[in-house]
């Protein structure tokens, strides 16, 4: 009997009453609890319980009896009739309450005409943004304490909350600001969170002695060991008019990236005694004095109109409203950090400011702290990779003949899956086609992930392979049968030609020797074979590089997916659903979203950067390769775990049902299907649990979503018009097939 009971308690669980969101946030800050707070004592992520407030996801149960209890007690010892009270900001984590306010910062210095929004009207929050927390969106319109004309089509900022701040003063208007000009000679500068400052600078020297000085810009380190972020200033097409700026480069400066050196603006900076790094001044521009001391002198600069804002990271940001790219690019600043570049160079920047090369020594006799090599880093020199890590024209392989191609058994080939097959004929009776693509995956990959540090690579010969060790080895994958393989612990008899081999990026069986990185070798071993390297570079000094930048961006992209309306723990279906469209809700994190994702995998593609232009020859050094952060090894091993984590769900997923793929591409694998969703792919039972190791639906990187279905007759369409077995797996999202396949 206890157990119908137990049930019954469940069931009426499941449908916990609950107050409406307003109601369900109110309740929460009469009692002066954080966020945070509530996501601990019922074991979600903040951001969840965020959404169950903006009312963008309902709790599910076990969370939802306990929630309905929470809000339950907070409703009988705060009635809604004794909600006059302006509630307690809980946007930020915060200390409780105290009987003594802790004291706003200080007010910005008179002449950087700060406009702050007005004060939250009763039983409103006037939220503070975190790096956890959207920027808000500001409103249409703004009271200024002075009225100025304004350029016809341009949008006022309304600042309907607060000016956001940094817990350090000294940032306190956030970490940028988007610069604009109208037809008179008023400038401003549009901050998160609806911020608006009147900037009296009238030449670019000026504005960036303003930024420096009074403008309070910049974002705190993100690790104790650090530096703090530079202030980033914006600058629209009205605003380069204003400074003596070019709206767009010139033919020549595009290509060379930069304006010529005796620009009227350059030789303003050179008088002011400004000076700019050796990539000059472009759309990412670096404005610098020697630091004296600790205090660092540098603002950069972005500017869109010059196509700092690629739009195929970026999409359509460059043409949006002052205030809206501020809540743009303040969001991914607080989230991921201020940008410093393309989304793959801030991807990079972004792995030493979590993981600094160097730190201040213990006092030695004199008292003094010196620089010292931190453990764990890449320290802050380049080390040579090994040969075979080398890519062609690496000046370690200047000795080789010219115009000589390198093959597997030279040059270590770790690359995503680009591979194809073509439908077998029960496929081909299947009405629909579905890609599902998982998220985040070189993200995902980089958990967890074991790279070699701050020492060079050791080689050794015949030596005998540890799982443990990162590193390339030199060994024949042959005699792995992919027809008869260890599944979890036994063995199984699949269909080897239906399904590519992880060994290679084309899905190809190998045919000898060849270099792969730790953990295509260790896949191999747990398939259930033995191996025997020949030769290995290995490194001895490794560690977990990358779980934090990982952590940091997995954050991000669940954050914004949040603000996007689609949580963590959905049903599957409740996720399909709430992936339908989840972009059109708010198009400007819809650019966030896609600017984070494109930070991971711009991030791990910078490890390797080739040399482009600038006269640069073969066997020459480039730029790149005198970065600590130049690392092909760690590279190679990111995408051999993303390959290998892809084949290990498609393997378990023919293991269990029978079912294999027939196209895969990098993080996308289409099936063959009798409906046009995945889960007419993936077999979801009551429970919602799915195969063991196989692909799950849901928001978290590692896991997948939709990426489109098409019809079985246009894929047989696409094979008779093009005459060759194309990769479906890239026009699966839209339909549209090009006359070539000419990759990713």
């Amino acid at each position: 009997m206890s157990e119908l009971f137990d049930a019954v308690d469940a069931l009426v669980a499941s449908r916990s009453p609950l107050p409406p969101p307003a109601e369900r946030k109110r309740l929460r800050q009469a009692h002066g609890l954080t966020l945070d707070e509530v996501a601990a004592a019922l074991q979600v992520r903040r951001a969840t319980v965020s959404g169950w407030e903006a009312g963008k996801t309902e709790p599910r149960p076990p969370e939802r009896d306990a929630y309905a209890r929470l809000l339950k007690q907070l409703a009988q010892l705060y009635p809604a009739s004794n909600a006059a009270a302006p509630p307690k900001d809980t946007s930020a984590p915060e200390t409780p309450a105290t009987p003594t306010p802790a004291p706003a910062p200080a007010a910005p210095a008179p002449s950087a005409g700060v406009h702050p929004a007005p004060e939250a009207a009763p039983g409103s929050a006037a939220p503070r943004p975190t790096g956890s927390a959207a920027v808000p969106r500001p409103a249409a319109a703004t009271t200024r304490q002075s009225s100025t004309s304004r350029r016809p089509g341009t949008k006022k900022a309304a600042p309907a909350n607060p000016p956001a701040t940094d817990a350090d003063p000294r940032f306190a208007n956030g970490p940028l600001l988007v610069i604009d000009a109208d037809d008179g000679s008023q400038v401003t500068g549009y901050g998160i969170g609806g911020l608006v400052l009147d900037v009296p600078a009238k030449s670019l020297p000026a504005l960036v002695e303003w930024t420096l000085k009074e403008a309070r810009l910049g974002a705190a380190r993100l690790h104790g060991s650090g530096k703090d972020a530079d202030p980033l200033l914006v600058l629209t097409e009205a605003a380069c008019e204003r400074y003596g700026l070019p709206v767009a480069l010139s033919d020549a400066e595009r290509l060379a990236g930069r304006l010529p050196d005796g620009h009227k603006v350059l030789r303003q900076l050179d008088r002011a005694d400004w000076q700019l790094t050796r990539r000059g001044f472009g759309p990412w521009a670096r404005i610098y004095r020697p630091a004296q001391g600790r205090q660092r002198q540098c603002v950069q600069l972005c500017i869109p109109s010059w196509d700092a804002l690629d739009a195929r990271t970026w999409g359509h940001a460059a043409q949006l409203e002052p205030a809206e790219l501020a809540r743009v690019l303040g969001t991914y600043a607080a989230r991921v950090m201020t940008p410093r570049g393309s989304t793959a160079v801030t991807g990079l920047e972004l792995m030493t400011a979590l993981n600094p090369p160097t730190r201040a020594s213990e006092a030695d006799e004199t008292g003094k702290r010196h620089k010292e090599h931190r453990p764990g880093s890449l320290g802050e020199h380049p080390i040579d990779c090994a040969p075979c890590e080398a890519p062609d024209g690496h000046p370690l392989l200047a000795g080789l003949p010219r115009f000589h191609q390198r093959g597997p058994a030279e040059m270590l080939f770790e690359e995503a899956y680009d591979w194809a097959r073509e439908l077998t004929d029960a496929e081909c009776m299947r009405r629909y086609l579905v890609g599902i693509d998982v998220n985040l995956a070189f993200g995902a990959a980089a958990n967890g992930a074991v790279v070699g540090l701050a020492t060079p690579p050791v080689h050794v010969t015949d030596p005998v392979f540890d799982p443990t060790l990162p590193g390339a080895w030199l060994v024949d994958l042959s005699h792995v049968d992919l027809s008869r393989v260890l599944v979890g612990k036994q063995w199984r008899r699949l269909d080897s030609a239906l399904l590519p081999s992880p060994f290679t990026p084309t899905g190809e069986h190998p045919e000898g020797p060849a270099w792969y990185a730790t953990p295509t070798v260790a896949y191999a071993v747990e398939l259930g074979y033995d191996v025997v390297p020949t030769e290995a570079w290995v490194r001895e000094d490794n560690g977990r590089f990358l779980d934090g930048w990982y952590k940091r961006l997995r954050d991000a992209y669940v954050d914004t997916m949040a603000d996007l309306g689609v949580g963590e723990k959905l049903r599957p279906s409740d996720f399909l659903k709430a992936m339908d469209g989840y972009k059109q809700g708010d198009p400007e994190m819809a650019i966030v979203l896609d600017a984070i994702k494109s930070t991971v995998k711009g991030g791990i593609g910078k490890l390797r950067e080739r040399a482009r232009g600038g006269g640069w020859k073969p066997g020459q050094p480039w730029p790149a390769l005198s970065r600590p952060t130049w690392r092909p090894d760690i590279r190679a091993a990111v995408i051999s775990r993303a390959r290998i984590n892809m084949h290990r769900k498609l393997l378990n997923l023919a293991a269990a049902t029978g079912q294999y793929p027939v196209a895969v591409l990098s993080d996308c694998a289409v099936y063959a299907a009798d409906g046009p969703s995945p889960l007419h792919v993936l077999p979801y039972d009551a429970d919602d649990k799915t195969v063991p190791g196989s692909f799950r639906l849901g928001v978290s990187p590692g896991m997948v979503k939709h990426e489109g279905t098409q019809t079985t007759l246009w894929a047989e369409a696409v094979r008779e018009k093009h005459g060759q077995v194309l990769n479906l797996a890239r026009y699966i999202k839209t339909g549209e097939v090009t006359a070539k396949d000419d990759g990713e």
